[in-house]
C-alpha cells in the first residue's frame, strides 16, 4: 500500500510497516454521514493532522510537527503520542518515547498526547490501564477517552450501531471511555446537532453524561459547526438534563488550546455558545479546577473531581 509521509521523512525499517494511510481521514471511506457546510473538511483536516503526526513520530522526527500551522498541531501532537505508545509497548520501552515526546516539542500539547497515547493502545488492542499509568498520574486518565475514540473509529457499528461497551474493568474506566465514545459521534454524525443528540439518545441514560462530556469537547476542539447549529446543540444538552457536562467538555477543549499558546477561530466561537463564556474564562474554570485538587491529584476520583469542579464553575456562572 502507498504511504503517504508526515511532516518529515518517511520512517525507515520495520516502521514503515506501521505508517498511518492518509486515506484514514476520508470519512465516506468510513460510512460517516456526511453532511454540507465546513463539518467535513474540518473534521477530515483535523484526522489528517493526526496521520501526519502519527508518521513523523514513527519517523523519529517529532519535532517537524512544528513547522504545521497552529490550529493542526494538538491533532497532530495526537497523533505523535499514538506512534510513541505504539512503538514503546513493541518494544518494552515502559513509556520512553512518550516521555521524551513530552518532555520536548510537545511539551505544551499534553493534553492531545495524552489522548493519543490511548489511541495507540487501541490500535494495538490492548487495554490503556497499566501501561498508561507511567504518564502523568492525573491526564493518564485521558488515554482512556482516546481509546473509547479509538475503539469507535475502528468499530463504529459495534460501539455505535449496537452501542456496546467493550470488557474493561471498572466502571471508572467505562465512564471515561464513553467520553471519547462522544469525541466519536461528533465525527460519526458530521457534526449534526440533530444527528448527534439522536445517537445519545439510544444510549442508557447512565451512560449519556459522559457522552456529552466528549461532544462539547469535540465540537469546540475540532469545530465544524456555525454559532446556530451549536445552539441547537446546546438545546438539544439541556432538554436531555446534560448541559453542564457539554460545558465542561467545551471548557477542558478551551483549556488545552489556551496551554497550547494557540485559540483558533472555531473555539473562541464555540466557547460562548456551548460554555456561556468567553474562551479564556472557559479555559480558566478547568484551570482553578486542577488546582483545587491540591498536590499531587492522580486516581479517577481526582479526575472526575477536576470535572466535577469545572462543571460547578459553569453552574454558579448561570445561576
Amino acid at each position: 500500500m502507498d504511504r503517504k509521509r508526515g511532516p518529515g521523512r518517511p520512517a525507515r525499517g520495520w516502521r514503515r510497516l506501521l505508517a498511518r494511510d492518509p486515506g484514514e481521514a476520508d470519512l465516506a471511506r468510513r460510512r460517516f454521514r456526511l453532511g454540507s457546510g465546513p463539518a467535513q473538511a474540518a473534521i477530515e483536516a483535523a484526522e489528517r493532522a493526526y496521520v501526519s503526526g502519527f508518521n513523523a513520530a514513527l519517523a523519529g522526527e517529532p519535532g517537524t510537527i512544528e513547522a504545521l500551522p497552529p490550529d493542526r498541531r494538538p491533532f497532530a501532537y495526537e497523533g505523535a503520542g499514538a506512534a510513541c505508545t505504539v512503538l514503546d509497548l513493541l518494544t518494552l520501552a515502559r513509556g520512553r518515547r512518550l516521555r521524551d515526546l513530552l518532555d520536548g516539542p510537545a511539551g505544551r500539547h499534553s493534553h492531545a498526547v495524552h489522548l493519543g497515547a490511548g489511541r495507540g493502545y487501541a490500535l494495538l488492542r490492548l487495554r490503556p490501564l497499566r501501561g498508561a499509568s507511567r504518564a502523568h498520574p492525573l491526564l493518564r486518565w485521558l488515554a482512556v477517552d482516546g481509546y473509547g475514540f479509538q475503539r469507535g473509529l475502528d468499530g463504529t457499528d459495534r460501539m455505535v450501531g449496537e452501542r456496546t461497551m467493550p470488557d474493561l474493568l471498572t466502571r471508572a474506566h467505562c465512564a471515561t471511555f464513553d467520553q471519547g465514545l462522544g469525541r466519536l459521534l461528533w465525527y460519526h454524525d458530521g457534526a449534526a446537532p440533530d444527528g448527534v443528540a439522536a445517537a445519545i439518545a439510544g444510549y442508557p441514560a447512565g451512560r449519556r453524561a459522559d457522552l456529552w462530556s466528549g461532544v462539547g469537547f469535540a465540537a469546540t476542539h475540532i469545530g465544524g459547526a456555525e454559532p446556530a447549529e451549536l445552539a441547537r446543540l446546546a438545546e438539544h444538552a439541556g432538554a436531555d438534563g446534560f448541559r453542564a457536562h457539554l460545558a465542561q467538555g467545551c471548557a477542558f477543549a478551551a483549556a488545552a488550546h489556551v496551554q497550547a499558546g494557540s485559540l483558533p477561530g472555531h473555539v473562541a466561537r464555540a466557547a460562548p455558545v456551548l460554555a456561556g463564556a468567553a474562551a479564556d474564562e472557559a479555559a480558566s474554570w478547568a484551570d482553578r479546577a486542577l488546582l483545587a485538587l491540591g498536590h499531587d491529584p492522580r486516581t479517577h476520583d481526582d479526575f472526575r473531581a477536576w470535572q466535577a469542579d469545572t462543571r460547578r464553575s459553569w453552574s454558579r456562572r448561570h445561576r
